[in-house]
């Protein structure tokens, strides 16, 4: 029962579940930005190369048509789906470092301790016990 306990606790430490819950909030932003990149970059950036952008390739060895009308034995390099992935980093690196760029503009700056008044210097102590010993002399 004790280890039961045990992990009950583990499991509901606030890290725990802020950890969770950023990574289910993370995999759906993944998603948006994959639509976005998928739907609306590719596209346009197809234009330029005038072909679907994510299926750009280029192809190593020619492959052969079956009976199907299918290719087989093709070997390609599949340079645009990479891109299409690179762009999807960039997207949420860049949106990830605003967030907390963000957040760090938020939090409340720690203000510098005020400094501890400064006691006599050694001088002025030394000058203030030779003063009290020529009146205890007197």
């Amino acid at each position: 029962m004790g280890m039961l306990k045990e992990f009950k606790d583990f499991a509901m430490k606030g890290n725990l579940v802020d950890i969770a819950v950023g990574f289910v909030m993370g995999a759906a932003f993944k998603q948006v930005v994959t639509s976005f990149t998928g739907g609306i970059v590719s596209p346009l950036i197809g234009l330029i190369f005038e072909a679907d952008f994510k299926k750009l390739k280029w192809i190593v060895k020619e492959g052969t048509l079956n009976d199907a009308g299918e290719t087989v034995g093709q070997v390609a390099v599949l340079y645009g789906d990479f891109l299409t992935n690179v762009i999807d980093f960039i997207i949420v690196a860049f949106v990830m470092f605003m967030i907390v760029k963000g957040i760090n503009a938020t939090k409340k700056k720690e203000e510098p301790k005020p400094e501890a008044p400064k006691g006599p210097s050694q001088e002025e102590l030394l000058e203030q016990i030779r003063d009290l010993l020529a009146k205890q002399n007197k």
